[in-house]
């Protein structure tokens, strides 16, 4: 029997997909997962939490959180976005919440409770699940498609709808029918530096605003940095490693962070520390700073990297040591030279081309009963929920084709 629809791919996209087709009058809908685990991203993503989406329901802010596909995206949530997903989840028994930065989770803090809405809604709805079920070619035939399937299993179907992610057999199934790849590189990783002068800070986190310079290109972000042994991680550097990842890719993952620890400009840290000094003459420069928020082990460090007098006090300190503080404290270089571990479960900037889309669909432009959904697109957002939200978007649009 000729199948409908076949989904390749058990993940976020791949599950949205299925069920907004069967429930939009598909008769038999089909997913193959060539792993033996279905929705294993969703299982460990978040800790084991799933940030399942975001509560950024403003259209023009959420798409800023997406490095790649912003203009595509904005079509896309017009038609199903945050808050769509949000009341998705809840309708089909899911109870939500959400953190204070506007992170979205299940109200049990489990993502199997993500797993297990997703798996027994496409059950309940008559989608077919196989796993261990890896879609080695796909060809075109007159009624739709023939897949061969790991086993010598083979499947027809009129549609198919690629839910990959980042995996590169997706890739190469759309390469095989046309469609050109953007190159992946990798997204969403910390900053590894050669710089000793922090090692005493790991593990602080802290507000402030970098400047990533990568061979002239430059990108600018504010948020929590957290210091670590080997350099700098937190969602301000995720979101810039997001947004630089060609750049830095190109350039070997070297370049260069100035980070303002105040968040103020030079002349207000500059007056800061001239009423300090006045008011506090007495007092030693190391144990004694005018600026609260930044942490003492890093307050020393700052100081130690000057090459500061451990002894020198307040009313002693020179013009030339006031001004490499200020510097030190608003526009501190550090350099980059490689990428550390991956954040957010293996987050890829690259896909298929956005060009050869119809995102009124998700159809390929190139071979009509073809689509996309989720990660294997060139779309990739920052950490909070966005990836997984364009992975509901995608993949509803998508089920809702057939209609």
């Amino acid at each position: 029997m000729i199948s409908d629809l076949v989904i390749i791919g058990g993940g976020a996209s791949g599950f949205m997909g299925a069920i907004t087709a069967i429930n939009s009058g598909l008769r038999s809908v089909v997913i193959l997962e060539g792993t033996s685990k279905v929705l294993e991203k969703v299982r460990i993503s978040g800790g084991g939490r799933c940030n399942l989406t975001n509560s950024c329901c403003e259209i023009s802010n959420l798409v800023n959180n997406y490095p790649r596909g912003e203009k595509q995206l904005i079509g896309l949530f017009n038609r199903f976005s945050t808050t769509q997903a949000f009341d998705w989840f809840e309708k089909k028994g899911l109870s939500l919440k959400i953190e204070k930065d506007g992170r979205v989770f299940p109200s049990s803090d489990s993502s199997e409770e993500v797993v297990k809405c997703l798996t027994s809604v496409a059950k309940r709805s008559g989608v077919k699940i196989f796993t261990n079920s890896h879609v080695k070619q796909i060809s075109k035939i007159n009624e739709g498609f023939n897949l061969l399937v790991k086993g010598k299993n083979s499947y027809e179907t009129k549609n198919v709808l690629i839910c990959t992610g980042g995996h590169p057999s997706g890739r190469r199934l759309a390469k095989s029918l046309g469609h050109s790849i953007v190159k992946p590189v990798p997204s969403l990783f910390s900053f590894s530096s050669s710089e000793n002068s922090l090692r005493t800070c790991s593990g602080i986190t802290l507000n402030v605003q970098i400047k990533l310079t990568v061979n002239k290109k430059r990108f600018t972000e504010t948020g929590p940095v957290l210091i670590t042994h080997k350099g700098f991680s937190g969602p301000v550097i995720l979101r810039l490693s997001a947004f630089g990842a060609r750049n830095l890719n190109a350039n070997k993952y070297n370049g260069e962070l100035r980070i303002n620890w105040l968040c103020i400009n030079e002349d207000e840290a500059r007056l800061k520390i001239d009423l300090y000094k006045l008011e506090n003459g007495k007092k030693l420069v190391f144990n004694n700073k005018p600026f609260p928020k930044i942490p003492r082990s890093l307050w020393k460090a700052l100081l130690s990297s000057l090459n500061i007098d451990t002894k020198l006090k307040w009313s002693d300190i020179s013009k030339f040591e006031k001004e490499s503080l200020v510097k030190s404290l608003i526009m501190k270089k550090y350099l980059i030279n490689s990428r550390g571990p991956f954040g957010e479960e293996f987050v890829t900037a690259g896909g298929v081309s956005l060009k050869e889309i119809n995102f009124k669909t998700m159809e390929s432009k190139l071979c009509k009963g073809l689509f996309f959904a989720g990660e294997v697109l060139d779309i990739d957002g920052v950490t909070g929920g966005f990836n997984f939200q364009h992975c509901w978007t995608s993949g509803w649009v998508a089920g809702n084709s057939f209609v």
